[in-house]
Parts: structure tokens; sequence; C-alpha cells
């Protein structure tokens, strides 16, 4: 009788924890859904997306408004494909570490060893020199973000092939999304496979990231949401652009959900090495010693309590997009919108006070 009514109380105790933690994600669910409608109505945000993990399992994953706004077409974090911007960079960075482990990559090599064909600079630099932005490339120039050509990633090297660098490697940071045009070219000859290809059978298919694809404008795709401008207050339609030829800079559409499970390995790394993975989150330094606070295509920082966070923004036409992971809390954010030049940085504060503890 002792043992059956000790195992009740332990039952009852168990139960009892559960659904107190229950009810905490609860509260603070509730909290988000009201800061991100404040945020969300605030902002005019045709359509948003956002998912939250915690040790790998979705706590919470909901849409807002509409990814097309003319059809009345609803959000969903599951399906709907937003345009994710520079994250690209971030799941580019993760195929180079891939062939860092198969030894078909390094690091610190030249360019050159990998793209002998580019143009001869007045210096020499190296794959990690422009995957942390230090390598002195340009990035865009005029109207160029609105290129609306069709070109390959090799042809897509011709914008920018002639420029020369604006200063010496390690010396300064330049953000430079045609560095990472570069690299795609890098992936593509260091791996003897299209550079698409690698990108899906060695990352996206491995990790799941079935919603995970190339933003092609001229390709029907009923997944993909419409993608919008503010002007004078009004939201409309953006302009057409191409993005194909700098794909690993900004050229992939995501799910919130796809991004999740992408987060989730710099966490608990699946398809890369701890030693790669630390290769990308190690934070660089110029020359004189100052970081810039970016590794190989994620930047590294710091919150409250001095928890590091791991993140990498993005924007484009009709996107505004963030991937943010919380290694010692193990957990990770993804925000996904359709609509351009959103400002996020004091709702991502909200976020955080409410969700990392």
């Amino acid at each position: 009788m002792k043992k059956f009514t000790l195992v009740i109380v332990l039952l009852i105790s168990y139960f009892g924890i559960s659904q107190t933690k229950d009810s905490d994600f609860s509260k603070k669910i509730n909290q988000g859904q009201k800061l991100t409608k404040s945020f969300f109505e605030k902002e005019k945000i045709p359509g948003m997306s956002i998912s939250i993990s915690k040790k790998g399992k979705l706590i919470w994953s909901e849409g807002f408004g509409f990814a097309d706004l003319e059809n009345r077409k609803k959000v969903n974090p599951s399906e709907s494909q937003f345009r994710i911007a520079s994250i690209s960079k971030t799941l580019t960075a993760v195929a180079l570490a891939n062939l860092v482990d198969d030894k078909k990559l390094s690091f610190d090599a030249s360019l050159y060893d990998y793209v002998p064909d580019f143009p001869r600079k007045k210096y020499d630099f190296t794959i990690r020199q422009i995957g942390g932005h230090l390598a002195g490339v340009r990035h865009y120039k005029g109207s160029e973000f609105l290129l609306n050509r069709k070109m390959s990633i090799v042809e897509g090297l011709d914008v920018f092939k002639n420029s020369a660098l604006l200063f010496k490697p390690q010396t300064k940071f330049n953000y430079s999304t045609y560095g990472w045009n570069l690299l795609s070219v890098v992936i593509q000859n260091a791996s003897e496979k299209d550079y698409f290809e690698y990108m899906r059978n060695n990352i996206f298919s491995p990790l799941k990231m079935n919603k995970t694809v190339l933003d092609k404008s001229n390709v029907e795709n009923y997944n993909r949401t419409k993608f919008y401008i503010k002007r004078k207050g009004t939201v409309k339609e953006g302009p057409t652009v191409n993005n194909v030829f700098k794909a690993a800079g900004g050229g992939f559409l995501s799910t919130s959900e796809d991004l999740i499970l992408f987060g989730n390995e710099f966490i608990n790394s699946k398809i890369i090495s701890e030693n790669s993975l630390k290769e990308l989150i190690t934070p660089q330094k110029t020359s004189e010693g100052k970081n810039t606070n970016y590794g190989i295509g994620i930047a590294i920082s710091k919150i409250k309590n001095d928890v590091i966070k791991y993140s990498h923004s993005g924007g484009g036409i009709g996107a505004t997009s963030q991937l943010l992971i919380y290694p010692e809390k193990d957990m990770v954010i993804t925000i996904l919108t359709n609509l351009s030049g959103v400002k996020m940085k004091d709702y991502i504060k909200e976020l955080e006070a409410v969700f990392i503890d």
C-alpha cells in the first residue's frame, strides 16, 4: 500500500511539473502573440511567419496576414515560402564547412585555387576573408540590387569581376553579397557539382528542408509569397527581380519552419563537424585586431546576461528576414515577412525578453 501511495505521489509530482512547463510556454506564447500582432499591425506588414524551437522542437509556429494580398491567401508557416535574402549566406556557409570536412576546401586557401580565371587583383584573398566580408570585394552599386537579368552564377561574376578591391584584405570590414556570389562558384568548382545541386543534396535534403528552394522569378510557384514594398505609407507589389545569379548571397526561398531545422544545425550539428562549425562561429578580426562580430556567414553577439546569439538578417525586394540562434538556451527563432524595410530591432528585443530567460 505504501509503494502504491508513493507511485501516486510521484505521478502527481511529475504531471504537475509537466503542466507547469507547458503553462510557462503557454504564457510566453500568449505574450509573443500579442507582441507580434502589435508589431505586425504597426509596420503594416502584408504577411509574416514566426517559428520558435526549444531543444530542437517547435514550441510556437504561426502565420500572420497574407502571402498574397490580392487573393487573400493566408500565411502558413510550414508552407509559405518567403525570400530569406541574406540568410542565404548562412546556408552557403554550412556548404563551405561541409566541403572542408570532406577535405575538398580550405578556408585559408586563396580564391584563385578554386576560381583561377577570376581577374587577378592587386592583393590575393582567401575563402575565409570573403566569407567574413574582409576581402575588399565590393557590394551593390547603383541599381544593381534591382537587376532582372537571367544569368548563371558564373555569368553573374561579370557584374563586378573587373572592379578593383576596395582595400587591402583584412584591413576593413565591408559587407558584400558579391563576395558570396564568388563563394558559390568556389563550391561548384571544389565539389565538381552544380552549386544548386550541391545545396539541395548536401544541405537541404539531409536537414529535411523540403520547402527551401531557389527563387526563380520566371517559374510558377504556388507556395511562394508575393513581394511587397511600402511607398509613402502605401503597401504595393514590388518590382520583379532575378536573384538566381546571386543565390548564395540572397537568392533562396524558405519557410520559417525550414529555417528552424537549419538553425538547430548550429546547436546540434548533424551534417558538419564541430571543428568546422567552430570555424563558422568564430568572430574574425581586422589586421589591427578589431573584432568584426562576424564569422563566416553568421554574426556573433551577446544579449542580456551575456547570452550568446548567432544571427543573420536578410533584406530584399519584398523581404525582411531574421534567423536568431541562442546555443546556450537551445533555442532558435525565425521571422520572415514579405515586405521590404521592416524595422525589427525593438521587436526582437521584446521577443528575447519573453523567450530567452
